[in-house]
């Protein structure tokens, strides 16, 4: 069953949508030529509330579960800033999840009212170069030292790094070889972003210019006690609270921009005249547009089965990777198609298709790859042996 629109619902993509539509495809694609972040959708999104959607109300948001949010995501998904307007935002949605389940009151009362005003801007620090998806190996150390701890280290593809202020870091605090577990000795911690401490270099990547992934340098950063979220050595635990939310939200995205390029190409091929006919009366236009429509109605009931599981509290797992595999794949067909049925205009960037089709390369790698996904259906759900 899909999404069941309530007026509830209704009002939260209908607000939603009026910020989005107050930022085109020309603002976003001159953010994307200049490497600018778009501030002032940030900001926008922020003025109306939207950053805490997730958060709880006595905090100042708005106590939401992950079906408003997802519904929130693939209406700005499905707006002209597609992932780049989603990447300003996303970390907000799901990030501090750890801070409303593991935080004290006190690091609630310090840590959410600013995340969701806007005041404070996060990024979230888990991949190292080293590491990759394995995240048991990282290698980034917290080391204790007097009443806080010393942290040094390196991580890769920080999004939102050159502007935040805090990050979420995942460290170890003790060495995996003297764990039971890999999972054991792990730490996450939610500080400042010292820039005395941390040097954030900006990485050079193929689309979404308009919000930045770094590698982020760590050399004996200072961090309070108070600002470690959980006990020591639950960090891994911790963590895993975030991963479906965040698997939905980014599948809910793809969704969202998948549909945008299939309307951009819908529209184009009803328009352009070629040999005295619209080029969307042959078939070998329509079928593969049709064929897009299927797979992201598809993928969209899977988005909302899984955020409906996640909010009555059932094992989404499955579901959760489900859905994301099956919108980030088409997601990339739809706007693979759009960018075709536009012929030479498509590689033009005028036309706006060829930044939704860079920008939805995203959604098939990270923030996990297709394959470890089909690797954990086929373990978790299918039954067969650990290939990795």
């Amino acid at each position: 069953m899909g999404l069941v629109m309530t007026p509830e619902l209704q009002q939260i993509k209908d607000a939603v949508q009026g910020v989005c539509d107050r930022f085109d495809d020309a603002y976003w694609l001159d953010c994307d030529r200049k490497h600018k972040f778009p501030d002032e959708f940030r900001d926008a999104m922020a003025q109306a509330g939207w950053l805490g959607i997730t958060m709880p109300e006595e905090y100042g948001g708005a106590g939401l579960g992950v079906t408003e949010a997802a519904l929130m995501m693939q209406t700005v998904g499905n707006s002209a800033g597609v992932f780049a307007a989603c990447s300003a935002i996303h970390v907000n949605v799901f990030a501090p999840h750890s801070i409303v389940v593991h935080g004290t009151e006190e690091q609630k009362q310090r840590m959410l009212p600013p995340l969701i005003d806007g005041t404070d801007k996060t990024c979230f620090g888990v991949t190292e170069p080293d590491a990759g998806l394995d995240t048991t190996h990282i290698s980034t150390r917290a080391e204790r030292k007097g009443d806080g701890y010393v942290i040094n280290g390196q991580k890769v593809w920080t999004t939102t790094a050159q502007s935040a202020n805090k990050i979420m870091l995942i460290t170890r605090t003790t060495p995996i070889e003297e764990c039971a577990k890999p999972t054991d000795g792990m730490t996450l911690f939610y500080t400042d972003l010292d820039r005395d401490y941390v040097e954030v270099r900006e990485i050079e990547k193929m689309g979404r210019s308009a919000v930045d992934s770094n590698a982020v340098f760590i050399v004996d950063l200072p961090v309070p006690e108070r600002d470690r979220i959980g006990p020591e050595g639950a960090g891994f635990k911790i963590l895993l609270d975030s991963i479906n939310p965040e698997r939905i939200l980014v599948a809910a995205e793809a969704v969202g921009i998948g549909r945008r390029a299939l309307s951009k190409a819908a529209a184009y091929a009803a328009e352009r005249q070629v040999f005295g006919r619209p080029i969307g009366k042959n078939q070998a236009i329509q079928h593969p547009l049709a064929e897009s429509w299927m797979e992201l109605e598809a993928a969209d009931l899977t988005v909302w089965e899984a955020a409906r599981q996640y909010d009555a509290g059932e094992p989404c797992g499955a579901h959760a990777n489900a859905s994301k595999y099956l919108a980030a794949e088409a997601a990339f067909h739809a706007c693979d198609r759009a960018v075709r049925v536009h012929g030479g205009m498509g590689y033009a960037k005028e036309y706006h298709v060829e930044r939704y089709f860079r920008e939805c390369m995203l959604p098939r790698m990270g923030p996990v790859t297709r394959e470890l996904m089909l690797c954990y259906i086929a373990e978790r759900v299918l039954g067969l042996p650990k290939s990795y």
